[in-house]
């Protein structure tokens, strides 16, 4: 078979260990994700975040899917979006990272968050359910991103907006030298920070083999999404693809 294996950040392995992999990372990091998140972007992710937010034409009474939405970062600012009438639904196949973000959600006091763990290639929800679909900083970590790409059109209404904000390919090559060797730095303070090495070396790795901005808009346009397009966040490191069902 042409997917027999599948890329976990510099290796090629079965789709089930990139699954089980993917796994053990997630849980051993779920605890102090976003405190190593903050000391890698600077707190820039959260800006990043609200900007996704803000390109989503979220409105009081919609329904969102927040895929792969881990510590619920994004589910809480969707959520005061969609307001008391909408629903946010936040989705994560890692029971570590479902659990602080029920947490996380819970202590802010939104009563309009629903919680599924659930594979986000095997969706458990009908056709044409949400106004929008986001996934922020997770679609690398895929086993099929296709796959994913097309549960999510199925999963969305017509007109409804996927976002999908991802590490990308910085476009000056002076930029995507320094970040390389910044990236360089980050399994030594998550063994600091974190306890755990190998987790942020896969971190490094799964970015540098995730497609480029282009392609990966390409692959949006192939999951049959029209108007792509995606905009480049510090040069190019991370960018955020808006496209609609």
């Amino acid at each position: 078979m042409a997917d027999s294996k599948v890329q976990f950040g510099f290796s090629e392995v079965s789709p089930a260990d990139k699954t089980r992999l993917v796994g053990e990372v997630f849980s051993s990091v779920a605890e102090r994700y976003d405190v190593m998140n903050d000391l890698m972007s600077f707190g820039s992710h959260r800006l990043m975040k609200r900007m996704t937010v803000e390109m989503s034409g979220v409105r009081p009474g919609h329904r969102v899917l927040d895929l792969a939405g881990g510590t619920g970062d994004m589910t809480i600012l969707f959520a005061d979006k969609v307001g008391a009438d909408g629903s946010v639904v936040l989705t994560d196949l890692n029971a570590a990272m479902v659990s602080v973000g029920r947490d996380r959600v819970l202590n802010s006091g939104l009563t309009q968050v629903q919680f599924c763990r659930a594979n986000g290639e095997a969706l458990p929800f009908g056709d044409d359910r949400f106004d929008c679909a986001s996934i922020a900083f997770g679609l690398r970590n895929f086993t099929h991103r296709l796959v994913a790409l097309d549960e999510l059109k199925r999963v969305l209404k017509p007109g409804g907006v996927l976002l999908v904000l991802e590490f990308a390919k910085p476009v000056n090559p002076l930029v995507g030298a320094v970040y390389t060797g910044f990236q360089a730095l980050w399994p030594s303070v998550g063994k600091l920070v974190v306890g755990e090495s190998e987790s942020y070396r896969y971190l490094v790795e799964s970015i540098r083999v995730h497609p480029s901005q282009q392609a990966l808009k390409l692959m949006i346009e192939d999951a049959n999404f029209q108007d792509v397009e995606f905009h480049n966040l510090l040069g190019g490191i991370v960018a955020i693809h808006r496209a609609v069902a």
